[in-house]
């Protein structure tokens, strides 16, 4: 819906794609679809563990992780917008 609404992918754009490929085992895939998957995923797991004991899990380690996922996401998504518009 995000590419349809703007013409442009999201973020999160080929996330899934990734994990399939990392389910698979096709690491080098997974990694080329989506290569922040792997920092996306431990704070899933990490925020998961949180809600359920907030003693697990520190919160001031998962707020500055949180934001260095975002960053890693916004980089790669930047990083795609120019490969995007290098090639029209």
């Amino acid at each position: 819906m995000y590419k349809q609404l703007l013409g442009m992918d999201c973020p999160m754009c080929g996330i899934q794609r990734s994990l399939l490929a990392a389910l698979r085992g096709n690491f080098a895939a997974s990694f080329s679809l989506y290569p922040p998957l792997l920092p996306v995923l431990v704070l899933i797991a990490l925020t998961t563990v949180w809600l359920i004991s907030r003693k697990t899990v520190s919160k001031k380690f998962l707020v500055p992780y949180a934001w260095i996922v975002l960053a890693l996401v916004m980089v790669n998504y930047s990083v795609k917008l120019i490969g995007m518009a290098h090639q029209h």
